[in-house]
This record gives C-alpha cells, structure tokens and sequence, in this order.
C-alpha cells in the first residue's frame, strides 16, 4: 500500500499466547473507514457484535489515523476502540497527548489486542517492533507510578505510556486507560477491557526526528495546513489568549451553560446550581490555574493545569475539564474547586471516567436522600466523595455497588429512574431540557450518552457554524446528522475534535487529500463519516439495540427545567421521528438498503 500518513504496519498481540504478528494495512478498508474510530469498528465488526466485553474474544484496539503524528494541527490523538464492559455497545474513546504521535513514530499505526495472559503484562514497542513484557512488579500501582516506573527503566527522553490503573485491574465498568499525565481513554471502560486481559501498559519509545510521516502530495500540503491554521487563528473559541479555550479551557462553558438553565444539577433535579461559578473557568483561571499544557502539533492548548498548594485537598491535576468538574461539582452539589481539583486527581490515579463517577455518586446521593439507602452520602459532601471514590476503585462496601456503573447501581437501590443514563452511559455536562439538539444526541449515540458524537452545543449555544434557537426541536434531527458524520470522519483523521470549533468539511477534506494522496471533497467527508456511523450503528443492531434504546431517562420527558429554561422538557420523539427520517433508519434498525448504498458489507 501506498498512501501517504499510514505506515502501513499494526501488530496484532496475542496476549493468551504471547505472540506478536505484524499485518499490513487492508487498503480498502482505510480507503473506506479511514482509521482509527473507522478502522477499529471495522475490525471490531469483523471480530463479531455478539462477543462478550469482559472475555478473551473480544478486540482492544489501540488506533491512530493517517494524520497523526503528521505536521498537521491538532493531530495529536489516539482512538481506543473495544466492546464496551458499561453498555455492551461498540465504543470508542479518544486521548490527547504524544503518545498518538509517538506510535506512528515508531512505525505503527494500530495496536490490536486479542485473548487474555495469564500474568499481567506490558507491551514495549520501539522502532518497528512491539513485544510482551512482564508487568508483575506494576500491578496495584496506580496510574502515575506505572508511568514513573516506565520512565525510571526506559527513560523520559521520547517516552510516551499508556497505563491502566486499581480500577482497571479490578475490572470496575467504567475504568479508563490514562495516557502520560492526566489524559485519558475515559469513557465506556476501556481500561476495564485492558484490565480483564491483564495488559497493565503499553510503552512507545520514538523520537520525532526522521520519523514523522511525510505527506503524498508536497505541492498541496502547505496551501492546506496553512488554510487550517488560519482558521484556528481566526476563532475567538481556538485562538491563542483570545479569552476562548486557551484561555479557560473547556471550562469557558460552566457560566454560559448555566445562566441558560441547562447545567444539570443535584442529578438533574435542577438544571442550574447558584455556585457553579466557584468552578468555572473564569474562577479557575484566577484563583489555582498554574500551567497550560499542550499535545502534539497544537496551537490551542486547551488543558488547564492547576495545583492546590496547601490544606485538605492538596493536589496537582494536569486537567480541570468543564465534564470532570460539572460531574464531581453542580452534578453532585458541590462548589468546593479545590475537592474538586482533588477528586479529579484521585480518578486520574486510580482510572477511571470522572464523569461516570460523578453521575453514580449523585445517584447514590439522590438514593439516600429518598430513604433507598441506609449508606450515608450526603449533597455536596466533598470527604465523603472522596472516601467512595477510592471504595469505587477497590471495589469495597458500596464501592463494589458503584463499580458496576450509574444505570446498574440505580437498579441495586431500587429506582432506575435515578440513573441519567442513555444505554447504560451517564450523561455529560449538558442538560437536554435547556439544549433540545443534544437529548437528541444523547438518545442516538451509538456508545451511550454522548455529547462527542454530535456536537450540536456548537450551534445551539456557540453559534457555530450557525446558531440554532437551543429550545426548538424543529430541525434538530438533520443538524445532529451532520455533526455526526463530520465527526465520525475527523475521529477517523484522527484529529482534535475542537479543531471543528474553526475547521469544516473542506479544511478536512484538503488535509486528507494532501497528505494521503487521494482526492476527496466535502461531501465525500460527509458520506464517509455517514459510513462510519451506521457502521457503528450496524454493529449495534447486530448486538441487540434497536430503536427501544434511544432515548432518555424520564427525567428529562417529564419534568420541567428551572432557569434559564424554565418549565421546558426534551421533545424528543418530535426529533427522534425527524431524524430517522434523515438517516434512513426504521425503528433506530439500519436496513439493508442503507447498508447497500453506503457500500457496509
């Protein structure tokens, strides 16, 4: 094969049986599912939808795209992609960092793991090879001593590991893997996957010098990253210190989202909370904002780091998301930054997903504040958050009942209705009452609740492309199309979704052309990323998910918003019917006929 950006190289891990083969790409498929979230469904669909997530069958694949580790801006991004412990659906999550760029570096372009060893292991990949190393000494150690202990025997120098921690290793439904420092494979828990296979690790010595990939067409490259950097350049929401996310980080959004009434709060009895600024991003930025690192190839630098230097909740986290804080913040009714920059830190350590952590915790909250409960887990108890936290991780007491994830710890109090889940996910930071497109985008997520799949929040609040009145269903279900399938195929890049914040399908479509060597235009983006989607959608169906399971906890149909959306519900049967409509399915089911046209064997 030769396309530019690929190397053309994965290695497949046997972990039952220790071997290692290397296999080159299969050129019609990357032509039709690009890579990374493509490619890895692909091979997942391949593998077969009816595996179980917690076994030996089932695929853990480590991806990256044919513009990572590339001159390209924001191409920095790894993709995981397995069957999903949490919902049972196919899922796929994304991480910043170097590591992405690191693999591709040194000669991979995916890593894909099959079976279960028998001890736990690591696996060491350097300069076109990757083998099975003993991991004895690294299991129980948390996240960051995994890292340290790596960088101790193999050296800082243009290192890159990916590690899962106590919670992976006791397979709680929501473990993530944690790449470098604090970024992470955070949802549908893939670190979980990782731990049932005994796989504490994965280790990439590369250094960018005569190893970045050169792209097929040098005539057309510099025109299109230049295009694309402009237009970084040129957003208030992507320029360097313009006040957007450089500057507060995707925490700009905790004021904004708040004064519409559509923050979820106290597990979304209410959707604002009177001390949400205490966490914003403004707030942040003044009072315990101390560094603001970066991934490869990235203008933006988007991450927030912040240290609390003194007191209960000492700590330094690389990342104050806006999700992280929402979910251990308002979602549980607490205003304490500092608990907060704590309790992000301590999920970091033990890995797993903050905001599935924080929605099974203002579950449980609600349950003991109804009586469901004899457990005592007070609104806003910022110690006694922490204590479950490490309980979730250790899988102790009631721990072992939160482990299980929002949806299933829910049922064991006695009132699913508890749980703001879509197919078992949590929900994020956004509440569907005050943002009619995003219930939408929760219900039809193919990997649970999700606002990454479709971010109509980019409309709906932002303006971006165009603004979009966020209270009207009218028109919601073929905007969200569109998000997806754009998405679908920048995933597949692998490439920054913020990079849609100023990019659009023409800035894709120019970089991939530049850089692969094959021609395409906006809408071949569009029918690709289309592909992807019911590829992911196909999957499911074939698992068992139908229309039945698109849609939203009853919270949200039922009762009405406070603030700034006062007295509103989500409308989503009114977009759920649009939208099937636009996508060609029937019943949530892809039909034959769609699969044909988008050429899905």
């Amino acid at each position: 094969m030769k396309l530019g950006g690929y190397r053309n190289r994965e290695a497949w891990v046997d972990l039952s049986s220790g071997q290692v083969e290397y296999k080159p790409l299969n050129e019609e498929y990357v032509k039709k599912y690009i890579g990374a979230r493509g490619l890895g469904v692909k091979y997942m669909l391949d593998n077969g939808p009816e595996v179980e997530p917690l076994s030996s069958d089932n695929l853990l694949c480590v991806m990256t795209g044919p513009l990572t580790g590339t001159r390209i801006n924001m191409s920095g991004r790894l993709c995981v992609v397995t069957k999903s412990p949490l919902t049972g659906t196919v899922t796929d999550s994304h991480m910043g960092g170097w590591t992405a760029a690191r693999l591709k570096w040194a000669g991979f372009d995916n890593l894909i793991f099959k079976g279960k060893s028998d001890k736990p292991v690591y696996l060491y990949v350097e300069d076109g090879k990757a083998e099975l190393r003993d991991a004895s000494d690294l299991w129980g150690k948390s996240t960051r001593e995994t890292v340290a202990a790596m960088k101790d025997r193999y050296g800082e120098e243009d290192l890159s590991v990916m590690a899962i921690g106590v919670a992976g290793e006791n397979q709680v439904r929501f473990a993530n893997i944690m790449n470098e420092h604090d970024r992470a494979s955070g949802r549908g828990g893939t670190g979980a996957v990782a731990g049932f296979k005994n796989l504490k690790a994965i280790v990439i010595k590369a250094a960018q010098k005569g190893n970045m990939p050169e792209p097929a067409d040098n005539n057309k490259f510099p025109d299109a990253q230049k295009k694309a950097l402009k237009a970084l350049m040129d957003s208030p929401v992507t320029a360097p210190k313009k006040g957007g996310l450089s500057v507060y980080g995707t925490n700009v959004l905790t004021n904004i989202t708040n004064e519409a009434g559509a923050l979820p709060t106290k597990n979304s009895m209410v959707s604002n909370f009177e001390h949400a600024e205490e966490h914003s991003g403004e707030m942040i930025n003044n009072t315990i904002h101390v560094s603001d690192p970066t991934c490869h190839a990235c203008p933006v630098a988007c991450k927030i780091e912040v240290e609390v230097k003194e007191g209960p909740y000492k700590t330094r986290v690389e990342s104050y998301e806006y999700e992280s804080a929402w979910a251990l913040g308002a979602n549980c009714f607490n205003g304490n930054r500092e608990a907060i920059a704590k309790m992000i830190d301590l999920c970091n350590e033990y890995g797993f997903d903050t905001i599935e952590m924080g929605n099974v915790l203002s579950t449980a909250m609600e349950a003991y504040e109804k009586g469901l409960i004899e457990e005592s887990i007070p609104w806003g108890d910022a110690d006694r958050m922490i204590e479950l936290i490490e309980e979730t991780a250790y899988r102790r007491g009631i721990g072992d009942t939160l482990a299980e994830g929002t949806g299933r710890a829910a049922q064991a109090f006695g009132n699913a209705d508890l749980a703001m889940v879509v197919k078992n996910q949590a929900i994020p930071a956004y509440d569907p009452r005050g943002i009619q497109g995003i219930g939408l985008g929760y219900a039809t997520s193919n990997r649970g609740a999700c606002h990454l799949r479709g971010y109509s929040v980019a409309s709906e609040i932002m303006g971006i492309p165009e603004p979009t009145d966020r209270l009207k269903a009218e028109g919601k279900g073929e905007l969200l199309k569109i998000f997806q399938d754009l998405h679908a195929f920048s995933d597949s890049l692998d490439i920054c979704k913020f990079s849609a914040f100023a990019e659009n399908a023409e800035h894709y479509a120019e970089q991939y052309s530049a850089v692969v060597g094959i021609e395409i235009d906006m809408d071949d983006v569009l029918k690709i990323g289309e592909r992807i989607y019911n590829l992911e959608r196909h999957f499911n169906n074939l698992a068992g998910f139908d229309g039945k399971d698109d849609t939203l906890p009853k919270r949200f149909l039922e009762e009405p918003a406070t603030g700034g959306s006062e007295g509103e519900v989500s409308h989503l049967p009114e977009m759920l019917k649009e939208y099937y409509q636009v996508r060609g399915w029937e019943n949530g089911v892809v039909p034959e006929g769609k699969l044909k046209e988008l050429g899905i064997a």
